[in-house]
């Protein structure tokens, strides 16, 4: 089933090319941290930025470096469905465990156009696909009934990265989607209380920085401690709240840099922090211990 703290990995980026030095790095990194997967071409990875040879040789490379130890979840998804459809299947071919296939932005579709699209997809793949839902970013909404009726006629869709900020509708999902079905948390400051209605874990950006202390949050909650989950969410609130304070992954690439694990570099229209915000977050970094 899928659970535990996947970490939206970065892409590290070094004069101008993609940094494998540093992408393996970043990977041995979360292998001996406690990070149970890694997600790749997500939103976090700046994969609108990439070309397609990149990403063909990003995840060629990384599926070769993490050669299975852990699960692998690589994003597909796009606003057009051949080109969607094209890398869900790519992703099998390279042994992915998981395709995250996001709701199609800027056309804003209907909920019964979402329930088409994401099922016409998942009936031509043969890989677990997780829905992620994130609209802030795509300016749509899956609702809780789209998702449990997609849970339910199709097998494969065997999860959700829920970024909406709505718990309702996320226990409404957890309540009515059939057993095996996954609610993970896509927003780091929601990832316990989402597991205390019933989630089973995060794909997180805050886990690129700080993956133990995420990894033994998401023990907790899923050994039902939540007296310690608790106490492991409130240390990590200050954080969370940091990695976001200008547009991700802008944070955590700088937070990485700080920490000497990547080179300092975006792509545009993605930018460095303001000055000020740099501070604030190179304080935060020396009050958890990661500088």
């Amino acid at each position: 089933m899928l659970q535990g703290s996947y970490v939206a990995l970065v892409t590290p980026f070094k004069n101008g090319e993609i940094d494998y030095i540093a992408l393996e790095a970043l990977i041995n990194y979360h292998l001996s941290n406690g990070t149970i997967g890694i997600v790749l071409l997500g939103t976090t990875a700046e994969t609108a930025n990439l070309a397609s040879d990149e990403k063909d040789a990003l995840l060629r490379f990384a599926m070769q470096k993490i050669n299975k130890r852990i699960p692998v979840m690589i994003g597909t998804g796009t606003n057009n469905y051949h080109q969607s459809l094209a890398a869900t299947k790519k992703a099998k071919e390279l042994g992915a465990d998981y395709a995250l296939v996001i709701t199609p932005y800027y056309i804003k579709p209907t909920q019964q156009g979402m329930y088409e699209y994401f099922k016409a997809i998942a009936q031509k793949v043969d890989i677990p696909i997780v829905i992620y839902n994130v609209p802030g970013r795509t300016g749509v909404n899956i609702n809780a009934a789209t998702t449990v009726r997609l849970a339910n006629e199709c097998p494969n869709i065997v999860g959700i990265k829920e970024a909406s900020g709505n718990i309702v509708q996320a226990t409404e999902i957890i309540r009515d989607a059939p057993a095996g079905f996954s609610l993970m948390s896509g927003e780091d400051a929601l990832n316990m209380p989402l597991m205390a209605v019933g989630g089973k874990g995060t794909v997180s950006v805050t886990a690129n920085v700080a993956p133990k202390l995420m990894s033994e949050l998401i023990a907790s909650c899923l050994a039902g401690d939540y007296a310690k989950a608790g106490e492991q969410h409130r240390a990590l609130m200050k954080l969370n709240n940091m990695m976001f304070i200008e547009t991700n992954p802008i944070p955590a690439k700088e937070a990485l840099a700080m920490m000497g694990l990547i080179e300092l570099e975006f792509r545009l229209p993605i930018c460095p922090l303001m000055e000020a915000n740099r501070k604030l977050l190179k304080d935060c970094l020396q009050e958890y211990k990661l500088v």
